[in-house]
């Protein structure tokens, strides 16, 4: 072995903690880069692989209702490859041992084809249990999270109103479709409360009088075929009967929260891990320059030895190399811990045919390249001036720095600061920019461990304006058509109802300058309470007399503001078209909505003043009484009970961003442990004769320890707010990033999540200092005092 390979293993096991703690940063970097790109290849391929098998529409489209020999028009529009249609509604059901009733999703299931293993577009997998097969009873299979959220089995029977009458319905299997990867109403995971049901097509037609017509259709397009083409087309076609907008795939709602996802995650695997190895090159960079300034003999004898500076700037690069190296197989073996844990995560909440990690060559391939890119970049700058000095010149020990007193000095003022505090102050103002960089990477370790505890305060803040100022009532109500606004008396007779108030949501299609957008109109009665418009800055926002309130997200894609006039063209009962101005703009969290008064939005559409929905408020004491009464109403066909989509809601997310929260505050603390222990081991290892020699005049361990750690105090003390400016900006700029045309995340970060990240933080930095200390009562006094002639 060559010499200089000699000195390569003896520079690492003297560096041994230092070289830890750096490749401890750079593991984290590639395991949160390789991990997190690897969940969202692993999910990509999974859903590529189940819209494939499973032949996942390209193109869908509901209407009011439809007569079925339109199939042979859709099959003739120009790209069109096949066509499906199908019968869907909403329904209510009452589960044995629950109080409140839920609402199902029915689907009409063509059993021949099914049981001919033929399904066509929008193919369902049987996970458990059998197929429907015809007969006197009603059966049907049911989506398979909400029979595990529900612990529906095989078997069980429930009731359901299906058009206004009661049917027994026997469950024979469980089921799932890619149409409804992600079941939802309204965006938000709901398993507890929402289901998707399908029973035979020809019961389900009966059921709701739909013999002979359809009110969902699916098609596939030819490779090739425009899709803004046949939607147009499809539009056209269908505009007669009720149509509510053909969608492209990207444009569904359970495919496009499944992408929205999906580019989540790249954005967090492409941010975050930047973070930590820029910090990793940094340290590099300042470990090595170190290294260099105190081998600068070593480095002369090498030169005389023959060793060019080829190769001796390739000896410290390849220390560095080695250290990256060993952060790659450590963060290489950390990304499959959370790869699989968070595959786990998203295996709950989405349902694949087959899902499992995988982590593909390139991606190991890119990581490390990246890592030892970061690495040589930061130890090149370390080593270029110094291995071009000539073997004499090298031989000689560094010339002194030339110091001059600090500007607390200069301005008079150092007879006033303390001895400690003024040899402070000298190595912040003769080594600023070192300074700097420790400050910054303790400033990002605290915003990091921001980024990651602020979901909670964002779905805390979302919970609280869609549950709580939003929706004031308790429990919303579908029902099956348009009824007169005297059925709020009806609903104020039941038990328990304290309140109640219609109120008219509809699909509409706005146009303005040639803009086009689909949203939902909502009518809101005079001083509404229980339903209600609410701006994020403002609070609730009273409807004006006469004129459109936009949502800001509605506003942003059509280009529109206060004082615009637009065309609102209503899509599924009266299906006219009027001009209307906006008068105000409302920045709202979710949705392209939009906002009138219920007088003035019937008034608009000349339909007459009839609701399909209502919110009401009711007693929590007479809660059972109360879904007694639901569950014997058959025009209700649809209810939502906010007590439990919240309860819901609330133990999915808080999970999922629980685990993710707790990664990122372990990277965070590691981060700053790396940073604070080689900080001090640097700072040790140069002013090391200087303490030497205050403890030679009389200084104790506990006085030395406090002058090199008091500069970390201070710089961990600066550090601190820096961090959580820089934690808003970085929690601002996922959002950014993250945010889509259907969702704006709020930043929301509560003085509690400062507070724990400094805490985290500081005690992160308390560690690596005690840590510290220990070599600082180890110091060899007669070895640290010799000095080179």
């Amino acid at each position: 072995m060559r010499a200089i390979h000699i000195k390569l293993w003896r520079d690492l096991r003297r560096l041994r903690a230092q070289v830890a703690t750096i490749a401890l940063v750079v593991a984290i970097g590639v395991a949160g880069f390789v991990g997190m790109f690897s969940v969202h290849a692993s999910l990509q391929g999974s859903r590529d692989d189940f819209y494939r098998d499973n032949r996942l529409a390209d193109v869908f489209a509901s209407v009011k209702r439809a007569p079925v020999h339109l199939r042979e028009r859709l099959a003739a529009i120009d790209g069109v490859a096949e066509v499906k249609l199908d019968v869907a509604f909403d329904a209510q059901i009452a589960l044995a041992g629950a109080d409140a009733p839920v609402t199902g999703r029915f689907i009409g299931l063509d059993l021949a084809r099914v049981h001919a293993r033929r399904q066509g577009l929008n193919a369902l997998t049987l996970r458990s249990g059998r197929w429907p097969e015809t007969g006197r009873e009603m059966e049907a299979v049911v989506s398979d999270r909400f029979a595990v959220a529900r612990g529906l089995r095989a078997g069980d029977r429930v009731n359901a109103i299906l058009n206004g009458r009661l049917e027994r319905v026997h469950l024979v299997g469980t089921a799932i479709s890619p149409e409804y990867v992600f079941a939802s109403r309204g965006g938000a995971p709901d398993d507890q409360s929402f289901g998707i049901w399908w029973i035979d097509s020809e019961r389900m037609r009966h059921a709701f009088d739909m013999q002979g017509a359809f009110n969902q259709v699916s098609l596939r397009l030819d490779a090739g075929a425009s899709e803004p083409a046949v939607i147009e087309a499809a539009d056209h076609l269908l505009d007669a009967y009720g149509a509510l907008g053909a969608v492209g795939r990207d444009k569904q709602l359970s495919a496009k929260i499944v992408a929205d996802e999906l580019a989540q995650l790249k954005v967090m695997g492409t941010v975050l891990p930047a973070i930590f190895l820029a910090v990793a090159m940094f340290i590099l960079n300042v470990v090595v320059s170190r290294q260099v300034a105190t081998q600068r003999s070593q480095i002369a004898a090498l030169k005389a030895l023959g060793y060019g500076d080829g190769a001796i700037a390739g000896h410290y690069i390849q220390l560095a190399l080695v250290i990256a190296g060993l952060g790659v197989l450590a963060g290489l073996a950390l990304s499959v811990w959370i790869g699989q844990l968070m595959l786990g995560l998203y295996d709950e909440v989405f349902r694949f045919n087959r899902l499992a990690y995988v982590t593909t060559p390139w991606l190991v391939g890119a990581a490390a390249a990246i890592a030892t890119a970061a690495a040589a970049a930061g130890t090149w700058t370390a080593i270029r001036a110094v291995v071009r000095l000539r073997p004499a010149q090298a031989m000689q020990p560094p010339a002194p720095p030339h110091y001059r007193q600090t500007l607390i000095e200069r301005l008079g003022l150092g007879r006033r600061v303390g001895t400690g505090a003024l040899m402070v102050i000298r190595n912040f103002e003769r080594r600023p920019m070192r300074a700097a960089f420790t400050v910054t990477g303790i400033a990002l370790a605290v915003a990091l461990q921001i980024s990651g505890a602020f979901w909670l305060d964002a779905i805390a803040h979302i919970v609280d304006v869609q549950f709580r100022q939003v929706q004031q009532g308790d429990v919303l109500v579908n029902f099956h058509r348009p009824v007169p606004l005297t059925v709020v008396q009806d609903l104020r007779r039941l038990p328990g109802v304290i309140d109640a108030e219609p109120y008219r949501s509809e699909p509409v299609r706005v146009r303005v300058r040639g803009q086009i957008e689909d949203a939902q109109l909502l009518g809101l009665t005079d001083n509404a309470r229980l339903m209600r418009a609410v701006d994020d800055a403002r609070g609730p926002v009273a409807m004006p007399a006469q004129g459109l309130v936009l949502s800001s997200l509605l506003a942003r894609a059509l280009g529109a503001g206060v004082g615009d006039r637009v065309e609102v063209e209503f899509r599924l009962w009266s299906q006219t078209r009027a001009q209307v101005e906006v008068v105000d703009v409302v920045h709202t969290m979710m949705g392209q909505q939009a906002f009138m008064r219920l007088d003035a939005m019937n008034a608009l559409a000349r339909d007459g003043a009839g609701v399909a929905e209502a919110a009401l408020l009711v007693d929590p004491l007479a809660m059972a009484a109360f879904w007694d009464a639901v569950k014997r109403a058959p025009v209700i066909n649809a209810v939502f009970d906010k007590a439990s989509t919240m309860q819901s809601f609330n133990e999915t997310t808080s999970r999922n961003m629980g685990v993710f929260s707790g990664i990122l505050t372990l990277f965070a603390v590691a981060m700053a442990v790396g940073i604070v222990y080689n900080a001090a081991r640097i700072t040790l290892s140069e002013r090391a004769w200087e303490l030497a020699s205050l403890r030679v005049l009389g200084m104790t361990r506990a006085e030395v320890s406090v002058l090199l750690l008091a500069q970390l105090g201070v710089e961990l003390l600066l550090a601190l707010p820096i961090g959580g400016a820089t934690g808003w900006a970085l929690a601002t700029l996922l959002m950014r990033l993250m945010s889509s045309d259907n969702i704006d995340f709020p930043v929301v970060i509560e003085p509690s999540t400062y507070a724990s990240a400094v805490l985290i933080v500081l005690a992160a930095g308390l560690a690596s200092a005690l840590m510290v200390r220990r070599h600082i009562d180890r110091l060899d006094l007669v070895a640290v005092l010799k000095v080179r002639e």
